[in-house]
């Protein structure tokens, strides 16, 4: 399977080790197509954004996945103390089933959080 990860890479990478955390997740579960987002210096089936840090690029991203009919997960670390876009969040309205799926989460649960949805998407 083909993963792609978005990431916030000019609006700020204060969250670049989390990324790495997520990328060396995600690789347990097909190709990681841009795992240069979570790298320190700097057709797909599944985007996986880290949207914590507000990104202009990773909302364009995420806006051109959704117009492919590609499957997507949002990740939203909830002790940032930030408010994620409404629009991301509303894009969530749907059920679980839904292509575009919106998770709360705390650092140490994020792995769980991927092996429950590629756990399920496997299912499918």
């Amino acid at each position: 399977m083909h993963i792609y990860f978005c990431g916030s890479i000019r609006g700020g990478r204060q969250d670049v080790a989390i990324y790495r955390r997520i990328v060396k997740k995600l690789q347990m579960y097909g190709d990681v197509l841009t795992e240069h987002v979570s790298h320190a210096d700097l057709s797909e089936k599944v985007i996986v954004a880290e949207v914590t840090q507000p990104s202009l690029g990773v909302g364009y991203e995420l806006g051109r996945a959704v117009a492919m009919d590609k499957r997507i997960l949002c990740l939203f670390r909830t002790s940032s103390e930030r408010v994620l876009s409404a629009m991301i969040r509303g894009a969530d309205s749907q059920p679980a089933s839904s292509l575009f799926q919106v998770h709360d989460y705390a650092e140490e649960d994020v792995e769980g959080i991927l092996e429950k949805y590629f756990g399920e998407l496997a299912k499918t």
